[in-house]
């Protein structure tokens, strides 16, 4: 299966408009953004999870990485409350589930194989890595290697900003909106600008907050080829 796979060409969803998938667990729903694979795949999605529902325990040989939106999420190591950021590096497994239900935005098989390092912070809470006079530009730091940056990013209202990245720009759009060009990207809207493209965006009249991923795409190829060969 392929959704969103051509990784040169800019690619958004508005998360709103599309229905819910049920996942082969009952009570787990999707939404997919990009995919490169069948049940196990290279994914980018958002997933819901009903009241009392739990996946079965497994073992993330490609990693799992993924922002709690609404709700709790929960597995045996502890809860992750809205506004967490987790990653869980390959070989990392668990047994997710949420007594109250969730939402959590969630990227599979984007890791590098080496990779280790659990994280789990409140990303509101991260260390400021740049913040402008006025605040108008807050940023977050996240996670940070020689491969990928991650950060939290708000934007005061109808503020200009750009990555000064071009090695690949993710966004994520946790409140508010942003315009990127002529496109307005709303909460839980979804944005992959390809290596080698700026990201601009400007902030509504309300402000934005994103989740932000730089640097990951130049890695595709071998993101792909480990998962073909799992």
């Amino acid at each position: 299966m392929k959704i969103n796979a051509e990784f040169s060409q800019i690619a958004s969803a508005h998360t709103a408009e599309q229905d819910w998938i049920p996942s082969p667990i009952v009570g787990v729903d999707r939404k997919p953004l990009d995919r490169v694979g069948n049940e196990v795949a290279r994914a980018t999605s958002i997933v819901r999870y009903a009241p009392h529902s739990t996946f079965s325990p497994h073992i993330h040989s490609g990693g799992e990485e993924f922002v709690v939106l609404e709700g709790v999420f929960q597995d045996e190591h502890g809860d992750y409350p809205a506004g967490s950021y987790v990653r869980n590096p390959p070989q990392s497994q668990h047994k997710p589930g949420s007594e109250k239900g969730c939402v959590i935005f969630v990227k599979l098989w984007q890791f590098q194989a080496e990779d280790r390092k659990h994280v789990n912070v409140l990303m509101e809470n991260a260390e400021i890595s740049f913040a402008n006079n006025n605040d108008k530009v807050i940023e977050r730091l996240l996670y940070a290697d020689r491969h990928e940056r991650v950060t939290h990013v708000t934007l005061s209202a109808n503020t200009d900003w750009q990555s000064d990245d071009q090695n690949g720009n993710e966004i994520l759009v946790l409140d508010g909106a942003v315009f990127h060009h002529q496109e307005i990207l709303q909460k839980h809207d979804w944005l992959r600008i390809p290596d080698g493209q700026e990201l601009h965006l400007k902030a509504g009249s309300e402000g934005a907050k994103i989740w932000l991923k730089t640097g990951n795409l130049p890695d595709i190829e071998k993101q792909i080829k480990r998962l073909e060969s799992a």
